[in-house]
């Protein structure tokens, strides 16, 4: 069993806009909460802090089942705007992921409703996704990675780790990220920087669909235009961030040498023709890991804690690793731990079950938690920490793999 220490902190936003009418209506009422039945680990803790907690998938959630709600914890799948949300006693929603795309927060702001998400929660498995990639390009595309340079676009708590790891590895690294070079920071590129001088492009920022900072269709077929470097193309952030239909003329111009692709335009109907080409193409799967998604409950939970002012004591508890001999190495163990390709090989063999694939790799199946392994308690005042799991924690679907073997 893997020890715990905690360091690092994550510096999650909580946006209120208090609604003085509603502030301590559940000082008198009983607390309902309504949650996305595909979040892990919740179930224990927000059933100690609510009174009624009721559990639906995240396309469920209707007005009707809303209506007399005091609370929502929800994934991507579960669109919160004035449709859903309007006549209903909500005042304040969680949801377990990085991106808030799903939530009209305009709409939050004007009905005084407080939403919370989970910013770098899944950021350690993010990175070892795109460390086991490296490691397959260099080895099966002979890649030499200490001549590359690799181009972050999008510097956040995820594209931050990627940085670490890919100078790491020796890379040279330029950076892309238009707000913060906007806020006065030093050490950033243009993205037309990135494209003379990057021959691998990896993308890590939010979807924002208008405005100074649009990141929807940011790779389109102007960007592709001006690569230099014939570069392999990686998209780990929301598959609207890279024209589809572009990056596929860019392919078979060979204006990109060759992509790796997680998130997909219009999922689960993704493209086979892209699918076809890549040279790897999982699931939405590359931020799921046993740490990411319990970081991601953890973070929720005491954002719900803090708004209505409750003690947030819980526990939450990851599988067990299966007994697994480890090379000391390394880049050898990362590739132990992970390979994309077993991944790709299922969805290339079922491309129309995607969401069922993204559901079955993501979680275990099969195994018994043994060890309580996380322990978190937030006293008031203190300093939030989060915990920083030992290097590359075996990911949730090789757990899956390792039981369905042995079932």
């Amino acid at each position: 069993m893997h020890c715990l220490c905690f360091s690092i902190a994550f510096h999650q936003k909580v946006y209120t806009f208090a609604d003085s009418k509603k502030d301590f209506r559940t000082a008198y009422n009983k607390m309902k909460v309504i949650v996305d039945n595909k979040i892990p680990y919740i179930r224990e803790a927000i059933e100690q802090l609510a009174d009624e907690v009721v559990y639906l998938p995240g396309k469920a959630f209707t007005p009707e089942v809303v209506k007399d709600a005091d609370a929502l914890i929800i994934r991507t799948r579960t669109i919160c705007n004035r449709e859903l949300l309007e006549g209903s006693n909500v005042r304040f929603i969680g949801t377990a992921t990085i991106g808030f795309d799903h939530i009209d927060t305009v709409y939050c702001q004007q009905a005084g409703i407080t939403w919370s998400n989970c910013p770098g929660c899944n950021a350690g498995a993010v990175e070892q996704y795109l460390h086991a990639v490296l490691l397959l390009l260099q080895k099966e595309k002979g890649l030499n990675l200490q001549e590359s340079c690799l181009g972050i676009i999008g510097v956040g708590h995820v594209g931050e780790r990627i940085r670490q790891m890919a100078q790491r590895l020796g890379l040279k690294v330029l950076l892309n990220d238009p707000p913060r070079a906007d806020q006065g920071e030093e050490g950033f590129c243009s993205l037309d920087t990135l494209a003379e001088q990057c021959n691998i492009l990896t993308f890590h920022t939010p979807l924002i669909r208008e405005g100074k900072y649009k990141s929807y269709h940011l790779a389109n077929s102007t960007f592709f235009q001006k690569l230099q470097q014939s570069p392999y193309l990686i998209n780990t952030s929301r598959g609207e961030v890279v024209d589809t239909e572009a990056l596929l003329t860019a392919m078979n111009q060979g204006l990109v040498k060759g992509a790796v692709i997680d998130v997909w335009e219009n999922e689960p109907h993704i493209s086979q023709e892209l699918l076809d080409k890549v040279f790897i193409g999982t699931p939405h799967i590359a931020g799921y890991s046993a740490d990411g998604k319990a970081n991601a409950t953890r973070m929720v939970l005491e954002a719900f804690c803090r708004f209505f002012h409750k003690q947030a004591d819980f526990h939450i508890t990851l599988p067990n690793n299966p007994n697994q001999t480890l090379s000391q190495d390394e880049n050898v163990r990362v590739l132990q731990l992970y390979n994309p390709h077993k991944d790709c090989e299922e969805l290339r063999a079922h491309p129309e079950q995607f969401e069922q694939l993204a559901r079955r790799l993501s979680f275990t199946k099969g195994i018994r938690h043994k060890k309580q392994v996380y322990v978190h308690r937030m006293y008031k005042n203190v300093q939030r920490e989060s915990i920083y799991l030992p290097e590359y924690l075996l990911r949730i679907r090789n757990i899956y793999s390792f039981a369905a073997k042995n079932q």
